[in-house]
């Protein structure tokens, strides 16, 4: 398993508790296979330096992870296919095996 961080961007139409339950069932996604989040950085809301689908900021989030490639795909994917995430950038900043 690697340790992975994803940056992502939540609509800033949603409100409060629709952004929270969308976070939480989103991680989740990681847990079911077997990963562990590591840290939840919530920037909060964010001007764009550009307009992305004509809205102008955005709610940020940055999210610290342990998942197997499984994991990480179908936690890409399901991210990627949700109206409600603007952008999402994820890197590989770790591997847990040492290598």
């Amino acid at each position: 398993m690697k340790q992975y961080e994803t940056m992502y961007i939540v609509k800033s139409s949603l409100e409060e508790t629709a952004r929270n339950e969308l976070m939480a069932s989103m991680h989740a996604i990681i847990t079911e296979h077997g990963g562990k989040i590591d840290k939840v950085e919530e920037w909060g809301m964010r001007d764009f330096a550009y307009r992305i689908e004509d809205m102008t900021k955005g709610y940020y989030v940055v999210l610290t992870y342990t998942v197997g490639v499984e994991g990480l795909n179908e936690f890409d994917r399901l991210m990627r296919i949700n109206n409600n995430i603007v952008r999402l950038m994820t890197i590989c900043t770790e591997d847990k095996n040492g290598k």
